[in-house]
Order: C-alpha cells, then sequence, then structure tokens
C-alpha cells in the first residue's frame, strides 16, 4: 500500500505534522497549500536526480497520493520556469541514449513514448536520426562489439552482431549493410 505523500514529507522532516483534534475547528485549513508543498518537495527531489518529464512526475505524485489539484498546478509551475520542458527532455534523451546507448530511432521512439513525451516533440527530438545517423551509430556499436568477439568465426560473429543489433533495434537493412562492410562479408546475389 503507498504511503501518504504527507506522511512521506513527516517521515524525512519536511512537512509539519497533519492538525490535529486540540486544533480549532475555526482555524484555516492549509491542506490544499500543504499539498502543494509536498508535491512540489517530491517532484523536486525527482528532478535533482535527473531531468524528468510531467508523466514521470505526475506518476511519481500519483504514487505518493498527492491530490490532483495540487499535482497540477505544481506540474504547471515547474512547466512555466522551464524545469519540466518535455521538448527539451526528448531532444537531450535522444542525443545521450543514440551516443552511450547506440540505440536506433524506433528504439529511442519508444522510450520516449514511454516516458509521456507527446509525438510532436518526439518528432522534432529525432529529426537529426536520420538514416546516415543510424549507420554511423550501428558501425560504432558493432566496433565496440566486436573486439570481444576476436576468436570467433567471421559467421558466429555475423549472427551476434546482428542479434546485438536487432535487440538495439536497428532495421535489417542498416544491420546488413552495417555487417557486410564491417566484416567484409560479401552479398548474396
Amino acid at each position: 500500500m503507498p504511503i501518504d505523500a504527507r506522511e512521506w514529507l513527516q517521515q524525512r522532516g519536511e512537512v509539519r505534522p497533519a492538525t490535529t483534534a486540540n486544533q480549532s475547528a475555526a482555524e484555516p485549513s492549509d491542506d490544499h497549500v500543504d499539498a502543494e508543498s509536498v508535491a512540489r518537495s517530491i517532484a523536486l527531489r525527482k528532478l535533482t536526480t535527473r531531468a524528468h518529464t510531467r508523466h514521470e512526475l505526475d506518476q511519481a505524485l500519483e504514487a505518493k497520493n498527492v491530490p490532483s489539484s495540487a499535482k497540477e498546478a505544481v506540474l504547471d509551475r515547474m512547466q512555466e520556469v522551464g524545469l519540466v520542458d518535455d521538448e527539451s527532455f526528448a531532444v537531450d534523451w535522444v542525443a545521450s541514449r543514440q551516443q552511450r546507448r547506440h540505440l536506433s530511432r524506433r528504439a529511442l521512439r519508444r522510450e520516449l513514448e514511454a516516458k509521456g513525451v507527446e509525438r510532436g516533440n518526439i518528432d522534432r527530438a529525432l529529426d537529426d536520426v536520420d538514416l546516415n545517423a543510424e549507420l554511423i551509430t550501428a558501425r560504432e556499436l558493432v566496433e565496440r562489439k566486436r573486439a570481444t568477439m576476436s576468436g570467433l568465426t567471421r559467421d558466429v560473429q555475423y549472427r551476434r552482431l546482428a542479434g546485438i543489433l536487432g535487440r538495439r533495434g536497428f532495421n535489417t537493412a542498416v544491420t546488413v549493410q552495417v555487417l557486410n562492410e564491417l566484416l567484409r562479408r560479401p552479398t548474396s546475389e
């Protein structure tokens, strides 16, 4: 059972305990203000580790039972000030994942969709990932992985490298072209 957001922050000493029965009922309720401060604290904690999409933060706040009105107010404000920007997140994600993980355009699209990025932002982020960029990325991956396969026959290397490229989302045309270039395997006629 998920822990309540207020209780989670109380355990960390970041919010005062909920009102007690001793307090006067005439005192104004600041539940909404507290809910927003709870939501803000949770979201800022998440953002200290890495950039997040609005959808990811929404899910994190939902998991802590933050009321939807407070959640929306905090996320809207964070978007206004630029702490949450799905478009720049998508561009940075594509650049980073393609460079470090050598992922194809298709795999990058899947990851961004899973993070809740809108289709238009995904399309703009993937604009620079054309066939040439995918070929370069696939070549880099194959060259890096091939170094660990030096004792294997060319056919075994070809199969294993084709599997690696396939799991990274590269289509058959890219896979065949890169492997034929780097393994100097003639194409079948």
